[in-house]
């Protein structure tokens, strides 16, 4: 692969439009879409985790979703590798690629790179792990929260994984897990395009509230109840999944999951946008003019004006 081949990377909070604009810039490029958000990739997942419609799947061809089964140990290094070797054959024949998600880490591993980390020693992990098993997660996010605060601002605190995973590398190496992130990146084999697709913070949290709405409308509760017995997984520790199994235990009502859904989504949101500022070479557009402002930059970085649909 050369210089010449190009990846447009799309992010965004949730809500925000990221599909939409990459099935647009996928007709004007003749170019297959990557999803790079982890919530997406499994195959019993699909209204909580507004995977693509069917009409916005044979719109544009999409690759990374609903491919993995929530029993499946599925890490962001695993995507990493699956990805680069999906770009490498594409490249072969073709210049452009697009990527869109909402998981940061998952983009970056791509885009940039992983971080390299210490060796985790399996009692260290063992021991964190038991720990969340005895007393919930909100014990090691205390934890995490007195051996790195930028990392408690940072990650995704409601997600075990992530929170272990940053506990373990405080742990093993005596130092901040965020101290070894943002390492020199990998040189990667095509140009990155970042557009960052931006709405006021009032617009953004009335159309996740509407999402919401939406995806109870289309069933979501019933999606949840079909998963209750496999609720310990992690893939199902998530946002819209774990609110309702509250509900369907009995712990709140009905309404308060929905309240609960609507609130954790906007908090999701906002670590979103504080992730997404990190990256200053991104092309930042207004949600409304998305396609016309992300168009008028990319014809003058990809080169490549005759495989362009105006």
């Amino acid at each position: 692969m050369s210089v010449k081949k190009h990846l447009i990377s799309i992010i965004g909070p949730t809500a925000i439009g990221k599909t939409n604009l990459a099935i647009a810039l996928s007709k004007k490029f003749h170019a297959p879409i990557l999803s790079s958000d982890s919530r997406q990739f499994y195959k019993e997942m699909y209204i909580g985790t507004a995977v693509p419609s069917k009409e916005e799947l044979s719109a544009a061809p999409h690759f990374f979703i609903q491919h993995k089964s929530i029993k499946d140990n599925y890490s962001v290094g695993d995507f990493e590798r699956e990805a680069m070797d999906f770009l490498k054959n594409h490249f072969l024949k073709n210049d452009v690629a697009i990527m869109v998600g909402g998981s940061g880490l998952y983009t970056d591993a791509v885009c940039k790179g992983l971080d390299e980390f210490p060796e985790i020693p399996n009692q260290i992990r063992a021991d964190l792990n038991e720990s969340l098993a005895h007393f919930g997660l909100e014990k090691l996010t205390n934890r995490l929260k007195e051996l790195d605060p930028k990392s408690y601002e940072q990650i995704a605190i409601d997600n075990p994984v992530r929170v272990i995973r940053a506990l373990e590398v405080c742990l093993a190496s005596g130092k901040p897990y965020s101290s070894f992130l943002n390492q020199p990146k990998k040189k990667r084999p095509f140009l990155v395009h970042t557009i960052n697709i931006s709405a006021p913070r009032d617009t953004l949290y009335e159309r996740i509230n509407l999402r919401v709405d939406l995806m109870i409308k289309n069933g979501l509760e019933e999606e949840v109840r079909g998963l209750f017995d496999q609720k310990k997984l992690n893939a199902l520790n998530t946002v819209g999944y774990k609110e309702f199994f509250n509900y369907i235990e009995g712990k709140i009502t009905r309404e308060t999951a929905i309240e609960e859904i609507k609130k954790n989504s906007r908090r999701f949101a906002k670590r979103q946008l504080t992730w997404n500022r990190k990256n200053t070479e991104a092309l930042v557009v207004n949600y409304k003019n998305a396609l016309e402002e992300s168009m008028t930059y990319l014809k003058k970085v990809i080169p490549t004006p005759q495989n362009i649909n105006s």
